[in-house]
């Protein structure tokens, strides 16, 4: 029986850097919190894996962070929220658990007056078209284009985000939306992975003025926080101590602090790192 307690912190999961941009909206949202952040360097991308090693990954991350000590858990991967969230709320049933893809779809359909929506994300992530369901639950006449990015995860997990390899991939990649017979229509682009909005300049240099560009880390705060106020595990700002972000990773610690200052907006101390080994 897992019971969360209010001084434990947010446990936060991705397969490396990209989710630090869901931490950053956690953190924007809700500074009093604690987090615990793991990321899977070592086995990253996660969107070319299959469906049983992308679950077996995910029950052992969350494993990992359940042992630990945390109250809730965000799911800030699209790949394992689109593959295996509901899997992991059946296994982990007394932690609350949320993904990245319905706050994302909530946000797409709020911004969309066309009902014409864009998707890039991992092939995983597409290929299980849960943004795909989730959008249409909750407008059933979308047209909706999905775009498999396989690329851009491991160019993000470099560093390699602004230059003109990043262009022309991110070009190569939307020419199927650019180029569609419903490309006049679309005026919406959901970030399907959490990687991607670090390619948001060289996103906004290709598609232009005319989409609007959904990443779902700030939804996925706001119902985030909804969800702790719901199952009473919010910490009030005048009651939190000195709020704490640690971070695991399963390789290159070094590596891992380097490349995540583009995601989060400031250094991690090295202290704040611990690497750690699932087996």
């Amino acid at each position: 029986m897992i019971t969360p307690k209010l001084d434990l912190p947010i446990g936060v999961f991705d397969s490396g850097v990209g989710g630090l941009t869901v931490l950053r909206a956690l953190y924007d949202m809700l500074p009093q919190e604690s987090y615990l952040y793991l990321g899977d360097t070592a086995r990253v991308p996660y969107g070319i894996k299959s469906p049983e090693t992308i679950t077996r990954y995910a029950e052992q991350a969350a494993s990992t962070l359940i042992k630990r000590g945390i109250k809730l858990l965000v799911v800030a991967c699209n790949t394992v929220t689109a593959v295996c969230l509901k899997h992991l709320q059946e296994v982990y049933v007394d932690l609350p658990i949320i993904g990245v893809v319905e706050p994302g779809a909530k946000a797409a359909v709020r911004a969309s007056v066309t009902g014409h929506i864009a998707v890039i994300g991992t092939e995983a992530t597409v290929n299980a078209q849960s943004y795909q369901r989730a959008i249409r639950q909750l407008r059933n006449d979308t047209n909706i284009i999905a775009q498999s990015c396989g690329l851009l995860v491991a160019l993000a997990e470099e560093g390699w985000t602004d230059d003109t390899i990043a262009e022309a991939t991110v070009r190569r990649y939307l020419e199927p939306i650019l180029h569609s017979p419903a490309n006049g229509a679309v005026d919406c682009l959901v970030l399907g992975c959490t990687h991607y909005p670090a390619f948001l300049p060289v996103i906004k240099n290709v598609v232009g003025d005319r989409m609007h560009i959904v990443d779902s880390a700030k939804t996925t705060a706001e119902m985030t926080a909804e969800l702790m106020q719901l199952k009473n595990l919010a910490i009030e700002k005048d009651q939190a101590d000195l709020p704490r972000m640690n971070f695991l990773v399963t390789d290159s610690p070094l590596r891992f602090s380097r490349t995540a200052k583009q995601f989060l907006g400031w250094e991690i101390p090295d202290s704040s790192i611990t690497m750690i080994d699932f087996h």
